[in-house]
């Protein structure tokens, strides 16, 4: 028989041979560890049915995979698209027994009486059935919710929160994360590198720590993963400019002659430079507590890169940003023909602006 169990929201959504609760609330907008935990569930829920059937021991020694050995059904439905009624007939048991898992996606499109429905469901879940609900957590459905979320009291029902990922420290862990599920390791450069060069998409970011993990032999950093993503320019001289304006000088010496060597023109790093000098400025002007969200829509940076510069401006003060400002100048004007190197302009550049740090 499944069994209740009680989690906390930052919980796995199931240990091995751990039965989910009989209803599971899926409550976020971040569709990939959305996706990730309703199919968790249903596997343990797969694995329960096959317990209690007794086709398989606790440590899973079988292929859930394969229909002759998955007891029940497995039902994944859209709110929107059940009728009144057809819940009852989704969790009704099976002629054959085995009981069965039943997916409800974004039940904050769900119509009143269905979401009456699933309410009363919940408050008496059927035996040997596996309900995984989905719920974007806003303003829409709130009651729905609000309702499902008091099963916590009695351990019938349990929440998992899956929110939007948006500060640059999260994606930072969520990647470390990755590499761990892959059993690899990343250095602090690595990490940065690849959110630089992937951007703020989750399901990229993973895709990138997948592809890296399978490929790469040995130390994961900024170099390897900088050889995958050479192509990104715009990414290879924006991580110049953190290195730079981060105070990093060897680190943003060795990106920037990598950026060279791999054919990123001179123009686009200056522009980066440019870019993570005015950020400074922009940033270190604002509120201290102002909202990153709200600063970003202020000056046209997303909120992750907001939280990054705020961590870049300790060392800064408003007369070393000014300075700052006025080498990038100089520099990009050097390269544009006044120098005869533009390598060197560069080179010579990013040190004299790591030197205006306090």
């Amino acid at each position: 028989m499944l069994r209740g169990m009680t989690a906390r929201s930052d919980a796995p959504a199931s240990a091995p041979g751990t039965a989910p609760a009989p209803v599971s609330v899926i409550v976020g907008e971040e569709e990939l560890l959305v996706e990730r935990t309703v199919s968790a569930l249903v596997a343990a829920g797969r694995l329960a049915l096959a317990v209690d059937a007794g086709l398989t021991s606790p440590d899973g020694r079988t292929d859930l995979d394969d229909p002759a050995t998955a007891p029940g059904d497995i039902h994944d439905v859209a709110a929107g698209d059940l009728s009144v009624g057809q819940l009852a007939a989704l969790t009704s048991p099976s002629l054959f027994g085995g009981g069965g898992v039943v997916v409800i996606r974004s039940a904050q499109d769900a119509g009143k009486e269905v979401a009456d429905e699933i309410v009363r469901y919940a408050a008496d879940p059927a035996p040997d059935m596996v309900l995984i609900v989905t719920h974007a957590g806003g303003a829409k459905g709130k009651a729905l919710l609000a309702s499902l979320t008091k099963g916590r009291k009695t351990g019938a029902v349990t929440v998992i929160e899956c929110p939007k990922i948006t500060r640059f420290s999260d994606r930072l862990d969520f990647i470390r994360a990755e590499f761990r599920r892959a059993g690899r390791v990343a250095d602090e450069g690595g990490l940065r590198a690849l959110l630089d060069a992937v951007g703020s998409d989750l399901r990229e970011i993973a895709a990138a720590c997948s592809q890296l993990a399978a490929d790469v032999e040995g130390h994961i950093g900024a170099r390897a993963v900088a050889r995958y993503y050479h192509g990104r320019a715009e990414a290879s001289g924006f991580t110049v400019s953190d290195r730079t304006v981060e105070g990093r000088l060897a680190d943003a010496l060795e990106q920037l002659r990598w950026a060279l060597a791999t054919g990123v023109p001179p123009v686009l790093i200056t522009s980066a430079l440019a870019q993570g000098v005015r950020l400074l400025g922009r940033v270190g002007a604002a509120p201290r507590g102002k909202n990153s969200a709200a600063l970003a829509a202020e000056v046209g940076a997303p909120p992750w890169k907001i939280d990054r510069v705020r961590q870049q401006l300790r060392g800064w003060a408003p007369e070393g940003v000014a300075r700052a400002l006025q080498i990038v100048a100089e520099a990009d004007a050097q390269i544009k023909g006044e120098a005869a190197s533009p390598a060197f302009a560069l080179e010579r550049a990013v040190r004299r602006i790591v030197a205006c740090r306090n």
